[in-house]
């Protein structure tokens, strides 16, 4: 189930490439958002229907759709300009700021050898970065790229605190679905343009595809052991290098390959050492 997520995930970045800029962006993300909640719809019924939407706390969902929203914006627009496979290794920094954020927001103590780890990874984006190489548009993509990770990891951080405090999952992931699609449609109609058939095509594929593979990583951490799962995660550098070689003939140079063995590497040592210790 989790290398069907990657995989999942991989065709829904796919998709918003083949876009090719064509649909402003927060349409991408009102359709996303949109398209995906008919998938959602059985799990709600199944968990006792609307009424599993009620929350105490609504400000957390506030603060975990404003993230995710960051994170999903940051992620499109690498999608369009960049990579697949390079915006898919920059987010793996993901982990990178949950380490360094989970001591301020969490509590959590952060051992040497984990923000060691932190410290190397981000050598890898700088690798990535090419400084002095790059030219001025990259870079300020690949900030976006970043940024996007960052968002991830409050998100993240947004999750858990409402897990803690006995929020339902569905009903996370419903809100999240409701209320970036309704953010996203207040951006969206300044700037609304017509889609054509194979754009509304790709938007509802990016939706449902992007649902599927949430289902599939939320079922597989259910009845799975984490230790054993999380590793999987980064079998997504390979489908999007797979679907970028395919589909644009994107080849990773040198310098991304390193990049992408550091970032790979240092947050496999976070994992391990988060089991571990």
């Amino acid at each position: 189930m989790i290398l069907g997520a990657a995989l999942l995930f991989a065709v829904a970045a796919a998709c918003v490439k083949a876009l090719g800029g064509a649909i402003p962006l927060a349409m991408v993300v009102l359709f996303r958002g949109a398209f995906a909640l008919p998938v959602m719809l059985p799990l709600v019924i199944r968990a006792g229907g609307w009424q599993v939407l009620r929350t105490r706390n609504p400000w957390g969902h506030v603060g975990r759709v404003f993230f995710g929203l960051v994170g999903m914006a940051g992620a499109f627009h690498g999608y369009a300009t960049m990579p697949l496979a390079t915006v898919t290794a920059l987010g793996f920094t993901m982990p990178l700021f949950l380490t360094l954020l989970s001591r301020p927001l969490l509590g959590e103590r952060i051992t040497a050898p984990k923000l060691g780890a932190v410290l190397v990874g981000f050598v890898g984006v700088l690798v990535m970065l090419k400084p002095g190489l790059a030219a001025p548009g990259p870079a300020f993509d690949i900030a976006m790229v970043l940024l996007a990770a960052l968002g991830w990891a409050l998100a993240m951080i947004s999750i858990r605190r409402m897990g803690e405090a006995g929020e339902p999952g569905i009903a996370i992931v419903a809100w999240f679905a409701i209320g970036a699609s309704v953010v996203a449609l207040v951006f969206a109609w300044p700037v609304w343009v017509w889609p054509s058939a194979t754009q509304w095509a790709l938007l509802l594929a990016i939706g449902i595809v992007s649902a599927v593979a949430q289902l599939l990583m939320t079922a597989a951490y259910r009845v799975g052991d984490t230790t054993l799962l999380a590793p999987f995660e980064y079998s997504g550098i390979l489908w999007t290098t797979a679907l970028g070689l395919a589909l644009w003939a994107e080849a990773p140079d040198a310098w991304d390959a390193v990049g992408v063995a550091i970032l790979v590497g240092c947050g496999l040592a976070i994992w391990k050492w988060g089991v571990t210790r």
